[in-house]
């Protein structure tokens, strides 16, 4: 349960210039990643291309010796089967063996096929391994992730990332280590980001009533969603966002402003 001192704790990290958001009866901060407490621009910018760089090598060297490496390319080769976008059609009937190419095509679309996700996040850990990659995580964001730690309120990640992609990131930040923070990752495997039944699925998941668990994002859709299965929400609207339009939702620009009641 929260600790009642936070309250006092979290007054005194207010940002200039901001209002305060006070929210009470939370256990659980259930966090998304882009647009939230990273640039979305990291995405798009640095790791996508990165992915697509790096993929068609990745798959050389390791899908010989690695039967996971395998099985993953196993699935995207029966996703390809029956994708009827014109570009993978076209590429199915020129290079019918070029998978490495239609990932590419994958990364490009942003899609959010799980064994694109996963093989990206084999891709990732090399490239945070050899520190090519950091993640730039948003200047408040570290602080009140430990903050938040220290006050005895549970941790968890939702994205449409895979729980792989979201412990490299938080493992490799501008801040250091923070995946330690975090007590559970969740990725589509729960179901879709923009659907109520998702969240429902990770309250049962986390054996809390959703009315105790505030879900912070920068997807309106995302937000509804998840008020809709009970749970509590803020839309994160960060500088670079291409969507700051809240909709009616309270709207959090800086974690500092949030004030964590009993």
């Amino acid at each position: 349960m929260p600790n009642p001192d936070a309250t006092a704790r979290e007054q005194a990290q207010q940002p200039l210039n901001v209002a305060p958001i006070t929210c009470t009866g939370v256990e659980l901060l259930l966090l998304d990643i882009e647009g939230t407490t990273c640039p979305v621009t990291f995405v798009s910018d640095t790791l996508f291309p990165y992915a697509a760089e790096a993929m068609e090598g990745f798959l050389q060297r390791e899908a010989p010796r690695r039967a996971e490496v395998r099985e993953l390319l196993n699935a995207v080769e029966q996703s390809w089967l029956s994708d009827s976008d014109p570009a993978a059609t076209a590429l199915r009937k020129g290079s019918p063996t070029d998978v490495a190419a239609y990932l590419r095509q994958l990364i490009q679309r942003d899609s959010k096929l799980p064994a694109l996700k996963e093989l990206q996040g084999l891709v990732w850990r090399a490239g945070y391994a050899n520190a090519a990659l950091v993640a730039p995580l948003f200047a408040d964001v570290a602080e009140a992730l430990r903050r938040w730690k220290a006050a005895g309120l549970g941790l968890a990640v939702y994205s449409s990332g895979s729980t792989a992609a979201q412990q490299l990131l938080y493992s490799h930040s501008n801040a250091g280590d923070l995946s330690t923070i975090f007590s559970h990752w969740f990725d589509t495997r729960m179901g879709p980001k923009h659907q109520s039944e998702s969240y429902a699925a990770i309250a049962t998941r986390m054996e809390l009533e959703p009315k105790n668990i505030l879900f912070i994002s920068d997807s309106t859709a995302e937000c509804r969603a998840a008020q809709v299965a009970g749970m509590q929400v803020l839309f994160s609207s960060r500088s670079g966002n291409p969507n700051r339009e809240s909709e009616g939702f309270t709207t959090i620009s800086n974690f500092g402003q949030l004030i964590i009641g009993p």
